[in-house]
């Protein structure tokens, strides 16, 4: 019988944390002037990541980067059939780092699909063809045609399938259970830990 991955029990915490720094960015007022990287998923469900706007009438989510503010900006999604949004015009020091985040958020797609191709193809359970193709789409997409970098994005995809293994969420909420009230573990006890999970357990990819 199939058993679903255990999962940690710092992961409440991490959620809670993401929704406060979500909160927070919709507070920031509008950027002033920013280039944009737009991110929608297609028909087949492959991600893709531009500086264009997707065709008309299809979803899209938008991060302002290279703002005026020093903040990496903030990401919304929006029809797009809401029509341009006004922005200031792009300098070449935000065209480059627009041109940056795209390439990093493209590596972020790419690392996450190889991981999950992997993990699919190796773990003897039944495959649902079309998840599969999404995902190979979603790596060619997205994954870089350079050799040396492409080892380095199958590199990420092996350190990331470890972070999300067994061993890594028993790590995790044997931390977990360390900070719990009315545990005392020492001092050296909490470092060996921590040190396991930064040197074993960190994912390569936000």
């Amino acid at each position: 019988m199939h058993r679903p991955a255990p999962r940690s029990r710092l992961a409440p915490f991490a959620a809670a944390l993401g929704a406060v720094l979500a909160a927070a960015a919709f507070a920031w007022p509008a950027q002033v002037a920013a280039a944009a990287v737009y991110r929608w998923v297609d028909g087949n469900g492959v991600t893709h990541l531009s500086s264009e706007r997707p065709p008309a009438g299809v979803p899209y989510e938008r991060l302002d980067v290279g703002a005026t503010r020093s903040s990496t900006g903030k990401s919304s999604t929006r029809p797009a059939s809401q029509g341009p949004t006004r922005l200031a015009a792009v300098s070449p020091e935000q065209a480059a780092r627009r041109n940056t985040a795209i390439r990093e958020l493209q590596n972020r797609e790419c690392v996450v699909a190889l991981e999950a191709i992997d993990r699919l193809s190796s773990n003897g359970q039944p495959v649902e063809p079309g998840e599969f193709k999404r995902l190979q789409q979603t790596a060619e997409r997205n994954c870089s045609s350079d050799p040396a970098t492409r080892r380095e994005q199958e590199d990420m995809a092996a350190k990331l399938r470890v972070a999300k293994g067994d061993t890594c969420v028993a790590a995790r909420n044997e931390l977990a259970d360390m900070l719990e009230p009315g545990r005392k573990p020492t001092r050296e006890q909490l470092r060996t830990q921590q040190l396991f999970i930064e040197t074993h357990c960190e994912s390569p990819v936000r």
